[in-house]
């Protein structure tokens, strides 16, 4: 994002969440489906608070697809293997405001995931609970 803050966030907020997850046990139709995944994707994203601007994606031969969606918090990714019934997914948000855990299970129902493995990784500065208000001495 080269050092532009997060819409909605303070100025010099460096910091968020990236979660990284594997969906199995997907139907390879489902997998497959470029425009339902683009939309799933959206939904999932829109639901959780993150402000799509972008969405983009390859069907590929003989199978598989990837889709991206660019943010204003940053971005989400989605690769699928239908030949294994598998997906990985990638939601980084910047700020506090998204939420990208939720946005990653709301992708996983849409799919009809029987098993999510997910790591979420805190980036940037811890942000403390109380987000501009000054500490009592």
């Amino acid at each position: 994002m080269s050092g532009l803050p997060c819409e909605s966030e303070p100025v010099g907020l460096f910091a968020g969440q990236h979660v990284l997850a594997e969906l199995e046990g997907v139907s390879p139709e489902l997998l497959d489906d470029e425009q339902f995944l683009r939309h799933a994707l959206g939904e999932a994203l829109t639901q959780a608070d993150a402000t799509v601007l972008e969405v983009v994606s390859k069907q590929f031969e003989p199978q598989g697809v990837t889709v991206l969606a660019l943010l204003s918090e940053s971005h989400a990714s989605i690769h699928t293997y239908p030949e294994v019934g598998a997906v990985f997914v990638d939601v980084f948000t910047c700020g506090t405001r998204a939420k990208p855990a939720l946005a990653v299970q709301l992708l996983a129902e849409a799919l009809g995931a029987r098993s999510a493995r997910t790591d979420m990784i805190s980036r940037g500065t811890q942000v403390p609970a109380l987000v501009g208000e000054e500490k009592a001495s």
